[in-house]
């Protein structure tokens, strides 16, 4: 399970909010492991078997509310998140990406190959990995004592998922809709993925994946390996004409 110190936040101030987090979890018998992040940082816990996910967050949410940590939700743009962001996913469903402990980062550009440190550890590869060997695990039985009688707080409550298939969302007369043109296979957290028109064009994105499209707002899309709308709408055979001036 990770708690991730959101980006958006200043740095300082999600450090501060994982350093507070970390401090009354060891007081409770969680051993937790902090890692570094671009941006803030990531609090692991590891258990040592599966938990439910909807039980671990149940855990996190009520100490966070007891220590008056912000969690980002529903209206929050700031605060906190904690992974997976998901109770339950159905079985054709996947859950959020998460990088996992020392993990190479192959998101955004600026961190893009990095490997972040656990502050435990001298950064070495093999020190690291003996730190999180040592690191004590929770068992189910004691999570289970920490939540006795708890349920997640209503306005953190996970929200009901969209159910509506996306070849069947209709389309104004004449808009183009990038769901016309693409077969979605699954969905991810708030995104349906599939192939990426442009990239599939050179011969990419093989793994069907490139392409990001918004559940809830369909026009908005995006190529993770960096085809522009201009480039994806030429592929598809619905260039974007500028129009004309004069």
């Amino acid at each position: 399970m990770q708690v991730d110190g959101h980006r958006r936040r200043l740095q300082e101030t999600a450090l501060e909010d994982l350093l507070t987090l970390q401090c009354q979890l060891q007081k409770e018998g969680i051993e937790v492991a902090l890692e570094k992040s671009n941006r803030g940082g990531h609090l692991w816990i590891f258990f040592e078997s599966p938990v439910l996910a909807r039980e671990a967050r149940i855990y996190i949410y009520h100490v966070a509310r007891k220590l008056d940590i912000q969690v980002k939700c529903a209206g929050l743009s700031e605060g906190i998140e904690i992974f997976p962001k998901q109770d339950e996913l159905r079985a054709d469903e996947f859950g959020n990406a998460i990088r996992a402990p020392l993990g190479v980062h192959r998101g955004a550009k600026e961190s893009r190959g990095w490997r972040y440190w656990f502050y435990g550890a001298d950064y070495k590869l093999d020190e690291q990995l003996a730190y999180l060997t040592k690191l004590g695990k929770v068992n189910e039985a004691h999570l289970q004592r920490m939540i006795a009688g708890k349920t997640i707080p209503q306005e953190l409550a996970q929200r009901a998922r969209p159910t509506e298939n996306p070849k069947y969302l209709e389309s104004k007369a004449g808009q183009f809709n990038i769901l016309d043109y693409v077969e979605v296979r699954r969905q991810i957290g708030r995104n349906w993925v599939t192939r990426c028109p442009s990239c599939a064009s050179h011969g990419h994105d093989k793994s069907g994946d490139n392409l990001a499209i918004s559940v809830q707002e369909p026009r908005k899309y995006c190529c993770w390996a960096g085809c522009t709308k201009e480039m994806i709408r030429a592929a598809v055979g619905r260039p974007i004409i500028e129009p004309r001036l004069g």
